[in-house]
């Protein structure tokens, strides 16, 4: 099969701060593989955490390297080319552009949409979270408007762990629960709490009916979750603590769920994976996103009916996505009945 790779720029309307820091325009690289007379398309897109970092000219390059490599493959062989690219210790936003391509390219080829293929029901889908930045509580306040008015919004997720403190943060959610109007409202720190601030706050969050709470720890601190989930009446979920379905075992005695991305997992194979084995320790499951255009946040949402929690909103906030997919109808973000991914490219958006 022949790999094609290029870039893209997209803008948020609204530049996202969470604890880590603050964006507002992202480089994606978008995936094309050709075999057959037919088109797969995958989408990668550059994140950190912590000290671990996936740069857009990181995937790049090693995408460009991988091009001779592939060659000698067919999409259906995707089984042997993640081994290939596991031991080759290639990026996951790489591993997932080419595992979200190859899916792409055998619903094309079969001539039915992911969801059709896995068998999946496209009713049970949740509605989808949108997320409100860490700002002061006046900008989230114009933040929560500004998405009900944008989309039929059923649930808030609410970025905490201020670097100003707890209580930047209890303001600032008080804010956004005011002017949310009774929808409910989920809370993510990456991990931008200390143990004590993270038992004090849970407690409190829990008092106002939040659902749950996202990462409050940081990545490395995930033995003090055990502390944190005695004291905690809210559900702990993790995200950066957990990329892949390896991960879970260590956090299942610790956390109630876990959040699935893509770029994290390594494409839609590993997430498959990831749901049935937090399945198997009794552990919630929800589907996240980073800077992630309709490309990738559709692909997630051909698997999204086996989760819980979704929060596929990064492709709702751009002013230049230069694809269509998943259409959001009554809140949910729901694949559509093209086949494969169902995405499309906009030339006049890009």
């Amino acid at each position: 099969m022949q790999v094609e790779v290029n870039l893209f720029t997209v803008n948020k309307r609204f530049p996202l701060t969470i604890s880590r820091g603050t964006t507002a325009q992202t480089t994606n690289v978008w995936v094309r593989i050709l075999h057959d007379g037919l088109e797969g398309w995958g989408e990668a897109s550059p994140f950190g955490v912590g000290n671990h970092s996936q740069s857009t000219d990181t995937i790049k390059n090693c995408l460009q390297q991988l091009v001779p490599v592939l060659k000698t493959f067919s999409p259906l062989q995707r089984q042997q080319i993640e081994q290939v690219l596991i031991k080759e210790q290639v990026p996951s936003a790489v591993r997932a552009a080419l595992d979200i391509a190859m899916h792409d390219w055998l619903g094309k080829r079969v001539g039915l949409p992911l969801w059709q293929v896995w068998g999946l029901d496209r009713n049970v889908i949740v509605p989808t979270s949108v997320t409100i930045g860490i700002n002061s509580p006046e900008v989230a306040r114009a933040r929560v408007r500004d998405w009900l008015q944008h989309i039929d919004v059923r649930l808030f997720k609410v970025k905490l762990g201020n670097p100003d403190g707890i209580e930047a943060d209890r303001k600032m959610l008080l804010a956004v629960q005011e002017e949310a109007q009774n929808r409910e409202l989920f809370v993510d720190a990456n991990g931008g709490w200390s143990l004590s601030d993270a038992i004090e706050i849970c407690s409190w969050l829990a008092d106002l009916g939040i659902k749950y709470v996202e990462q409050p720890l940081l990545r490395g601190q995930e033995k003090s979750l055990a502390k944190l989930k005695e004291h905690s009446p809210l559900p702990i979920f993790v995200d950066e603590s957990c990329f892949t379905s390896s991960d879970i075992p260590h956090l299942a005695n610790y956390v109630d769920g876990i959040n699935i991305k893509l770029m994290k997992s390594g494409g839609l194979t590993e997430a498959m994976r990831m749901v049935h084995t937090a399945r198997a320790y009794g552990l919630q499951v929800m589907f996240g996103c980073y800077s992630d255009s309709s490309l990738s946040n559709t692909a997630a949402a051909h698997l999204s009916p086996l989760a819980d929690y979704l929060d596929l909103d990064s492709h709702l906030n751009l002013t230049d996505d230069p694809f269509t997919g998943a259409l959001v109808q009554e809140g949910r973000v729901l694949p559509n009945d093209l086949p494969g991914l169902g995405v499309q490219y906009s030339a006049s958006a890009a």
